[in-house]
């Protein structure tokens, strides 16, 4: 069995986790990806309102429907930064791909079960759950787009840079536990943005930054050498920005 063979992935497609995923086939060959369906809108806008409160969730649908034009307006800078950083944002054409309701489905779980890899590496799915946790005998690994513990949670880069904090506009690597990326930590790496990035062109950025760190981490889970560590305070979870929220952070900060 190759190496490869001991490494799965589970992930939601996109082309920031092929990113990701294409550099880590690029180093260990093929791996077997349980790619992972997008959760419904409405079953995600109803937890959201239950954690945040309508008026809230409802800024978010607007920020939402904001980024879909300033997406398409970045695209030019989207195209730059993948050129400039080698960024490979196609589908892995050699790894088994294996879909996948949900990563707290039986069939994911009885994927993981059958595969029986060493080391399961997360990019952008839904919070892994207790019982599929459990079914893991090996080290999960999540990549996470923000600097642990102080950027859990959603869009972490962005909210560092709205935050005035570019000292922690970073990525993360860090074991799963059953928290939102409360994990111990095993690297971590800062990005620096330009004026002419943005929320979308963000996580570009970041999935290049993160290559590195996830290859060093997964070496480091196949020999048994894993060296994780608690992050210095605060701890903090974030979501998706408001639409007002936004546009006064853009206004007054010149953050996009």
């Amino acid at each position: 069995m190759s190496t490869a063979n001991h490494i799965v992935v589970l992930t939601v497609p996109s082309p920031q986790s092929w990113v990701i995923v294409n550099a880590v086939a690029e180093r260990f060959g093929p791996v077997t990806i349980l790619t992972e369906e997008r959760e419904p809108k409405r079953d995600l806008m109803r937890k959201r309102m239950r954690r945040q409160g309508f008026v809230t969730v409802l800024g978010q649908i607007g920020f939402v429907l904001l980024q879909k034009r300033i997406e398409k307006r970045a695209q030019a800078r989207i195209a730059e930064i993948i050129s400039s950083m080698e960024l490979n944002v196609e589908e892995p054409q050699r790894c088994e791909v294996i879909p996948v309701r949900s990563v707290n489905s039986m069939a994911c779980r009885a994927a993981l079960a059958m595969l029986d890899p060493k080391v399961v590496l997360v990019i952008g799915t839904r919070i892994v759950g207790r019982e599929t946790l459990a079914a893991i005998k090996s080290p999960v690994i999540n990549s996470h787009a923000g600097w642990n513990p102080k950027y859990r949670g959603q869009a972490g880069g962005y909210w560092s840079l709205a935050s005035e904090d570019p000292e922690h506009a970073g990525v993360t690597v860090h074991l799963v536990d059953q928290g939102v990326d409360t994990g111990d930590i095993l690297y971590r790496e800062k990005f620096t943005a330009t004026r002419a990035d943005s929320f979308p062109t963000y996580y570009y950025i970041q999935a290049g930054a993160a290559r590195p760190l996830v290859i060093k981490a997964l070496e480091d889970a196949l020999a048994g050498s894993l060296k994780p560590f608690r992050g210095d305070p605060p701890s903090n979870q974030f979501y998706h920005p408001t639409l007002w929220g936004y546009l006064w952070t853009s206004w007054r900060k010149g953050i996009w």
